[in-house]
């Protein structure tokens, strides 16, 4: 039985509160805001708080029936493993379909599957990140409304020197940019150095990956750079414009789920839509990718529980110990993690939080569990090691094969990540109201599980038509070429 109740409006100081205990009615003690909690009886200090029938916290003080419960008298300590709940609360199996088989996309001579044609200007290091820019810009000036070509992106980021080589945040790097290079999204790519950088070019490539370098330095500088590269994409373009979409099975996507700016409706409405989503893309045969591991902290034995093998199981336990320790190491907790936005919004604890996150994996097992970047190959559910951050999560879900991505949000998000698409996801319809130049999808109304099977189908159905080329909100407004943050690990040298 929970021990919290959500307010779905504002509660103004002196409500009377109806408790489900039939006890009479409480006066709200202050101003409470939609989608905080309240107590539905009175709880003692020191005793552990249960939220969808799992332990959200421990009380810090003494809390009365209809009391506000939040960072004031709930906290956390030591992860101990949860006592089974008198009641707990799973999400339900999926019980619809899938309503279609295929998408439209483009195959590629390998045979692997695209939901985009864009070609990517990618920089070695930092230094040559502006000239990547340039380029990018000015070619997809020269060749835009090509048929077939979604554009010309730069992908900047600001690593790749001050560096080790051969430290894990080196390794990090290079199979990051393997990923984007190397992507099914990606029909032509330049990789453009400075030339003195500790990340060379043959760090990156080999391995299949096909991108011809350019380095600032050799050319002779970036007038030269420029003219040299408006040259061979000129090449690729002539390439794109003789590829067209066509019907490709559904278990060739690869969906990575994001969350961010979360608040309390997250873990109610737009989470466990987007799980009936990739229960339905399971179901297909696809592949769905979960990540941010500070953010399944508290929930982890959920997952962990779901592991279709004893090692993907241990892998869940030993990531857990892992993060712990990185936190430690560095001053901080897990805890740390909700933000402030999502504490105004009603999010109290990371284990609250990670309760809601992990239902956007829906209900199918989980196969696999991968590090950071790294190829995502098996059929279902894979959890991949990437940190909470959604920029560095996303980054690693595209690096290891996603082909499009869905995203929801409670707070809002302007987030893109070219050469996927993005779907975003509002928790609620006031959010979707005010942001429609954002959001794709208002999962508000689905506040049941019948009606998450309703809504989740209907996302399923946006989440192909997005596939087969239907343009994303943030595509439209040209995000996408700035959010790649591959995961900054190690000393600064």
């Amino acid at each position: 039985m929970d021990d919290i109740g959500l307010l779905l409006s504002d509660v103004p100081e002196g409500t009377l509160l109806e408790l489900p205990d039939g006890t009479t009615p409480v006066p709200a003690p202050k101003d409470i805001a939609a989608g905080h909690k309240v107590a539905l009886h009175a709880i003692p200090k020191g005793t552990p708080v249960r939220k969808y029938g799992e332990v959200i916290g421990v009380t810090l003080a003494d809390i009365p029936a209809g009391g506000h419960v939040h960072v004031h008298n709930l906290g956390i300590g030591p992860w101990e493993e949860p006592t089974a709940s008198p009641s707990p609360r799973r999400t339900p199996p999926t019980q619809v379909s899938p309503t279609r088989d295929h998408f439209l996309g483009y195959r590629r001579a390998d045979g692997r599957a695209a939901t985009r044609n864009h070609i990517v200007i990618v920089p070695t290091v930092n230094c040559s990140a502006t000239v990547a820019r340039m380029i990018a810009l000015r070619a997809d000036a020269l060749h835009k409304g090509t048929p077939g070509l979604d554009g010309v992106v730069a992908l900047p980021h600001d690593l790749g020197c001050g560096m080790a080589e051969g430290t894990p945040g080196d390794a990090i790097l290079r199979r990051t940019l393997r990923g984007y290079l190397g992507h099914a999204n990606v029909a032509g790519a330049l990789l453009i150095s400075l030339g003195c950088e500790v990340n060379q070019p043959a760090n990156v490539l080999g391995g299949g990956v096909d991108a011809e370098p350019l380095a600032i330095q050799q050319l002779g500088g970036t007038a030269a750079t420029l003219n040299t590269a408006l040259d061979r994409i000129a090449d690729l373009v002539s390439r794109i414009t003789r590829t067209h979409r066509v019907p490709i099975p559904l278990a060739e996507l690869t969906l990575g789920l994001q969350c961010g700016g979360s608040d309390a409706y997250s873990g109610l409405t737009a989470n466990p839509t987007l799980g009936v989503a990739a229960d339905l893309l399971v179901a297909a045969g696809g592949k769905v990718v979960l990540g941010e591991t500070p953010e399944i902290y508290g929930a982890h034995h959920l997952l962990r529980d779901r592991a279709s093998t004893p090692e993907a199981a241990a892998r869940i336990d030993q990531l857990i110990a892992w993060w712990q320790e990185y936190t430690a190491t560095n001053g901080a907790t897990l805890d740390n993690n909700p933000s402030r936005g999502n504490r105004a919004g009603g999010i109290t604890t990371i284990w609250e939080k990670s309760l809601g996150a992990v239902l956007k994996s829906g209900t199918t097992p989980l196969n696999d569990v991968v590090g950071y970047a790294e190829p995502v190959t098996a059929p279902g559910l894979t959890f991949m090691d990437t940190p909470g951050y959604d920029p560095v999560s996303a980054t690693g879900m595209v690096a290891g094969g996603a082909n499009l991505l869905a995203f929801t949000t409670g707070r809002g998000s302007l987030f893109g990540s070219r050469p996927v698409p993005c779907l975003k996801i509002s928790t609620t319809s006031g959010l979707y109201e005010r942001m429609r130049g954002d959001i794709d999808f208002d999962a508000g109304p689905a506040m049941n599980h019948a009606d998450q099977l309703t809504y989740g189908t209907a996302l399923f159905e946006a989440l192909v038509d997005m596939a087969s080329g239907a343009e994303s909100k943030s595509e439209a407004l040209g995000f996408g070429t700035e959010e790649i943050v591959p995961w900054r690990m190690g000393a600064v040298l």
